[in-house]
């Protein structure tokens, strides 16, 4: 007799999986997610026993080949037999095991009737709740304070409100989940009730959000064609914002969007970056990125601009060398479009989902601004692959030279210069032909760029060393979207005993706080009730020192 496994209890149900074979006589019938056996065919299962006090979870294997339900931990949900007769709504009537007969029916999750394989144990073991977990705004001002409020203030510390010459900005990084991409890949959201995956839910939560927060600059993700003419682009337009926006190459319905206040900023300049080459076969992939530059409103005449990046690298965990090669791509273009005439650059603030987990090569490249790929896994770039074995190691160099990008990720390439643009004429900018001017470069496994580049978020909270979540679906829940921005450089005086200044880039002010897998699952994960994405909105506040 095969070992029987209990799964979990759920909110107010119990709920029976099955491994690699089906648990009852009977296949189970499927009512829209949810799933129901007649009780008898339990009760044959387990050989008319009575309910133990013991629980059995996954991997937790006992003597006796059956299941055990503890009457004191679990309440059942009971719906009478005539629920298949009819389709009429019936009420849940909460039931304790001692208490059903031979005629009721269980009522089973229809995710946790699938494999095991189809759902994280995170998930398993998490009841499906409903309401709100509370994110909090966190202050800081230096590396040894920080204050933590309750989001919704949109007052700075006053411990920080100590500079007159200032320009205070706020930036939202926010994947939305495409509604194409939602439905193609509609496995992952097994776990979700069905009316909270249309998009006439979704969009009202989305835009609820984003009025809520009511960020300066938006770098949003996934964002589908149709739905950003009809719908996004007109409702961000209303509450003062200017738009651009990339659709992905190919037949790809999805892009990015970056969306600016008008208050706060001038348009300078629009820069698309399409990372599709069809000339070079590595490049085979559709994924794009948008860079802007925009001039701050302030009356200082001198005051410098911000460059904002916003993109979206390939997915595939096993294709390190595109995501490389994509990043080194944006980053080109970021040192193209932020570069001053004196040399220096001005400051960068580059968001996105970068389908790469905290610590990876890539991530660590973007942090530390330098790269030693030699030897390196092609599954092992992005950090979301558990094992290197099968796996080839990167080539040198990654990119082939016709590229027209250096090893320290700047092109090689002569360009005609950008287009000027302003909010009141917007054209594509336009690249002339020119002659490709490749400087020899000695191959090398060394990759370098020239920004100093810090993230908002820490990735795991302080106190306990839990990490924290950006994403989450039935297949995973982890970190895969930053903020990335050029942080302030310490500069201490020559003269003994002179005190350490910070100089340049941009100082973080604060930051919405983020979640743990555990606070997602207390909530049915992503997308639930009040979260309409599989993704977590980021949100920074910066100041620029004039």
């Amino acid at each position: 007799m095969e070992a029987w496994r209990y799964v979990r209890r759920g909110y107010g149900r119990c709920v029976v999986g099955r491994g690699r074979y089906p648990m009852f006589p009977h296949h189970p019938k499927s009512v829209g997610r949810d799933w129901t056996t007649p009780w008898e065919n339990l009760q044959k299962c387990c050989w008319n026993r009575h309910f133990s006090s013991c629980m059995r979870w996954p991997g937790h294997y006992s003597r006796v080949p059956y299941p055990y339900l503890s009457s004191r931990h679990f309440s059942l949900k009971w719906r009478p037999p005539c629920l298949f007769e009819s389709r009429t709504q019936y009420q849940y009537y909460n039931w304790r095991p001692d208490q059903l007969t031979q005629t009721s029916w269980i009522h089973l999750s229809s995710s946790i009737m699938n494999s095991e394989g189809d759902e994280p144990s995170s998930k398993r073991r998490r009841h499906q709740g409903k309401g709100t977990i509370k994110r909090n705004w966190e202050y800081i001002c230096n590396r040894n304070k920080e204050k933590s409020d309750i989001l919704g203030d949109k007052n700075v510390d006053p411990k920080c409100e100590d500079s007159e010459n200032k320009f205070d900005f706020s930036v939202m990084s926010y994947n939305i989940l495409s509604q194409d991409l939602l439905e193609d890949n509609s496995h992952l959201y097994r776990h979700c009730r069905r009316p909270v995956l249309h998009w006439s839910f979704r969009f009202p939560n989305i835009l609820k959000e984003i009025k809520h927060f009511d960020a300066d600059v938006l770098c949003l993700q996934e964002v589908q064609e149709d739905h950003y003419g009809t719908e996004i682009r007109p409702s961000l337009e209303s509450l003062g914002y200017h738009c651009e926006y990339k659709m992905r190459t190919g037949r790809k319905p999805d892009g990015c969007a970056i969306c600016f206040k008008h208050s706060k900023f001038s348009l300078l300049s629009v820069n698309p970056v399409e990372f599709y080459r069809p000339d070079i076969p590595l490049l085979d992939r559709d994924n794009i990125g948008l860079v802007l530059l925009l001039q701050p409103k302030i009356p200082c005449a001198s005051t410098s601009s911000i460059c904002v990046a916003n993109t979206h690298l390939l997915y595939n965990p096993r294709r390190g060398d595109i995501k490389l090669t994509q990043l080194a791509m944006l980053l080109a273009e970021i040192s193209s479009v932020a570069h001053q005439k004196d040399g220096s650059f001005c400051p960068v603030v580059m968001c996105g989902d970068f389908n790469s987990v905290p610590g990876s090569p890539l991530y660590s490249f973007i942090k530390e601004g330098k790269l030693n790929y030699e030897g390196l896994a092609i599954g092992k770039v992005s950090g979301q692959e558990q094992s290197s074995r099968g796996q080839r190691i990167l080539s040198m160099p990654i990119w082939p030279p016709n590229l027209g990008i250096s090893q320290s990720c700047v092109y090689e390439v002569q360009q005609v210069p950008k287009v000027e643009k302003t909010d009141g004429d917007v054209t594509q900018a336009q690249l002339g032909e020119t002659d490709v001017l490749v400087t020899a470069e000695k191959v090398s496994s060394h990759l370098q760029h020239h920004f100093s580049l810090s993230s908002v978020y820490s990735h795991y909270f302080p106190d306990t060393g839990i990490p924290e979540v950006t994403t989450c679906h039935s297949r995973s829940a982890i970190t895969v979207d930053y903020i990335f921005y050029s942080s302030e450089k310490e500069v201490t005086a020559e003269q003994p005993g002179a005190e350490t200044a910070l100089i340049g880039g941009l100082k973080l002010l604060g930051r919405l706080s983020l979640l743990t897998e555990q606070d997602l699952w207390t909530l049915n994960g992503l997308p639930n009730e009040n979260n309409s994405s599989d993704h977590l909105p980021l949100l920074a506040k910066f100041r620029l020192e004039l």
